[in-house]
């Protein structure tokens, strides 16, 4: 019997490094383009006042900023505690304040900041910056935050493959999976806090990290059900190869390129850091839709891995009863 004829080395190692090419470009390539698109803002204060500060940010930078006018700057506090708006720029008789949600994006606090002291008056007093919703003071810029997601990601593709690979039943399976999840969420939410990197609703924090966990186990147990082996790598591939970079998590969705920061909305990852922020931060606020979104990714998931049991024990061919030879 011959033996199968293997591809040469120097083939493979091409493959690898072109796929290794692509990957870096498209990891940097969001991160590369990060800019403010259709970025939600208000602006408050007199009339007169804040549509001509209004007309002045649409001319800074066209389609970068959606603003809103409210009247005062209660209801401009009011639109970035709803997570209606990153920011807002309010107009007094001292000058120009800014009111950020640094909670929301610390990114996009620090390019607001910024450009606020761009609008002031030359030589005039220092820009008055008021952060409403605030991130955790431990981790001010947001790094920790977005570094935690990584391992969370990798150990919940791994715990799927596990509960696809090892659990014997579908009830098993199911069981694992949402045991995984809640414990994943409460140790993870539980660190988060001790080491700073998350401050606010403890309990709130716990069940989003609860759900994305969930919903990554679940995507990738349910797709090994689905396509058998196959699954897991098309799991690894759309969680963490696709998702990762188009979920906005170190900056905003906001900032990358269209459609695809609005896509990354609709995976495990973005959806994630999106309702993990609102959860934690600011009473829920503006996480319905990771909500939803990470709520049908879990019940899919399981809805393949039992449907797909069931499936088996059906196929399963019944050996007939023998036959009784008369004597």
């Amino acid at each position: 019997m011959s033996e199968r004829k293997r591809p040469p080395v120097a083939v493979v190692l091409a493959a690898v490094v072109a796929v290794q090419a692509l990957l870096v470009l498209w990891f940097a390539w969001p991160a590369q383009k990060a800019e403010p698109r259709d970025l939600p803002v208000v602006v408050a204060g007199p009339q007169q006042a804040a549509d001509a500060l209004a007309a002045r940010l649409g001319q800074t930078r066209e389609g970068a900023f959606e603003v809103t006018t409210v009247a005062d700057a209660a209801a401009a506090d009011a639109a970035l505690a709803d997570r209606e708006a990153y920011g807002a720029f309010v107009v007094t008789p001292a000058g120009v304040e800014v009111h950020v949600a640094s909670a929301a994006s610390p990114a996009v606090s620090t390019a607001l900041t910024q450009l606020a002291a761009a609008l002031g008056q030359p030589g005039g007093p220092p820009v008055k910056v008021v952060d409403v919703v605030p991130i955790s003071a431990e981790d001010p810029r947001g790094a920790g935050f977005a570094g935690s997601f990584l391992p969370l990601i990798l150990t919940s593709i791994g715990a799927g493959a596990v509960v696809a690979l090892l659990a014997r039943s579908r009830a098993v399976r199911v069981a694992a999976v949402v045991g995984y999840g809640l414990v994943a969420g409460l140790l993870a939410a539980g660190l988060m806090h001790w080491t700073g990197v998350l401050a606010g609703s403890y309990l709130g924090g716990a069940t989003a990290i609860a759900l994305l966990t969930g919903a990554v186990a679940a995507t990738v147990a349910g797709l090994h059900a689905l396509i058998g082996r196959a699954g897991i790598a098309v799991g690894a591939v759309l969680v963490f190869l696709v998702g990762n970079p188009l979920s906005g998590l170190a900056a905003a969705p906001e900032l990358l390129p269209q459609p695809w920061g609005e896509i990354g909305q609709f995976l495990p990852v973005g959806a994630g850091a999106t309702l993990t922020r609102s959860a934690a931060y600011f009473d829920w606020a503006g996480g319905t839709r990771g909500l939803v979104v990470l709520a049908s990714y879990v019940l899919v998931g399981l809805a393949l891995v039992a449907l797909a049991g069931a499936r088996r024990r059906t196929d399963t061919p019944t050996e007939p009863a023998p036959e009784l030879m008369p004597a």
